[in-house]
């Protein structure tokens, strides 16, 4: 195990700036997220920690030791990509071992490890087929059983699941997650599927544009974003601005003529208001009420049925988009053209200023 720490690490691609400068720590045994869009530097940032990419400046330091002028197979760091990797012409006892044979291991040792990995993925009955004769999962368990026999300080995972249908990449993510229990092994994993950074990070880092906006626990990026690009990134349906203006003498935050809350309401104090701009709602924090009880009237435009849940497409008449609900089974008898009126809750909100930074309520 080993900790992992990024000291101003910078990347250029000719005129182009990929990284500006970017400083992290990744706690020895912590299962670390890298979340993000495409092109936002996060696979440029996992491969340079990797050394298959050079840094145009700074430092990275792995179990306490500066890695930067060391080569691929000197850091310990071991990589499972996206598209698997394997050798065709090799089996999968032969592909698992190839590392250990290319580092001079002995014959007897490298049968050993590559048992002991397989029995651990389920990979023991595979051993002499060809990658050919593999699904995609059990390729990438094979993939990722390379990786662990060569016994690393830390794994590096760039997007290994985005080849996968849904339902496998529900059990991958769940084997991965103990995997990560089970060896205790620091781990970087690069995605841009938030759901995957939700369930399997101890800590995500949100990158846009080679920058880190925000590091932290899921649930503490989740319900306190830093702005409002962590919050549109976070979350599914994505959450809700809403653009607000204020009343300062009857303490009223304003929408429309027709539409306003009173600070006392909404358990917030003025001044915490006048900083913002507008208002971040998740969808499932919308609540349904009477009609003419003063929250948000509209009319449904679309629905979307899952089954456990509906999601409810709302047309404001002040707003350019829509509005959108998460409704429970209790409330799923809605129609497309129905009138609804909802209601903001107190602490179910997030105030943005005018910079889409988050308003401190304290």
């Amino acid at each position: 195990m080993a900790a992992i720490e990024l000291k101003g690490v910078t990347k250029h691609f000719g005129d182009t700036v990929v990284i500006p400068s970017l400083d992290l720590q990744v706690q020895d045994g912590e299962f670390m997220v890298f979340v993000g869009p495409s092109g936002c530097g996060k696979s440029t940032m996992l491969r340079m920690i990797a050394g298959l990419e050079t840094m145009t400046q700074g430092d990275i330091w792995i179990g306490g030791e500066n890695v930067s002028a060391k080569g691929p197979s000197e850091r310990g760091a071991a990589m499972v990509f996206q598209s698997y990797a394997l050798y065709p012409h090799m089996t999968v006892s032969e592909n698992m071992g190839f590392g250990l044979r290319m580092s001079g291991t002995s014959k007897a040792d490298t049968a050993k490890l590559v048992n002991e990995t397989a029995e651990r993925l389920q990979l023991t009955p595979l051993l002499q087929r060809y990658p050919k004769q593999l699904s995609g999962g059990q390729r990438q368990r094979v993939a990722i059983g390379r990786a662990i026999v060569r016994r690393p300080k830390v794994f590096l995972f760039d997007e290994p699941l985005s080849n996968l249908d849904a339902s496998l990449r529900v059990q991958m993510r769940i084997e991965l997650a103990k995997l990560h229990a089970d060896l205790k092994t620091t781990m970087i994993y690069v995605t841009h599927d938030q759901t995957e950074a939700m369930t399997l990070g101890n800590r995500i880092a949100v990158f846009n544009q080679g920058r880190i906006e925000q590091v932290g626990a899921p649930m503490d990026l989740y319900r306190a974003p830093v702005n409002t690009f962590v919050a549109q990134f976070l979350g599914s349906p994505k959450i809700n601005l809403l653009p607000y203006s204020v009343d300062k003498e009857n303490q009223r935050m304003v929408f429309d003529e027709h539409t306003s809350f009173a600070c006392e309401q909404l358990g917030i104090k003025l001044d915490w208001l006048r900083k913002g701009r507008q208002i971040g709602v998740r969808p499932e924090a919308l609540r349904i009420f009477p009609m003419n009880s003063g929250g948000f009237k509209g009319v449904i435009e679309f629905t979307e049925q899952l089954g456990d849940a509906c999601i409810v497409y709302v047309r404001l008449p002040w707003y350019s988009g829509l509005l959108t609900v998460k409704l429970g089974q209790q409330q799923m008898g809605f129609r497309i053209g129905d009138p609804i009126e909802l209601k903001l809750e107190q602490d179910q909100f997030i105030l943005f200023d005018g910079q889409a930074n988050r308003v401190a309520l304290n």
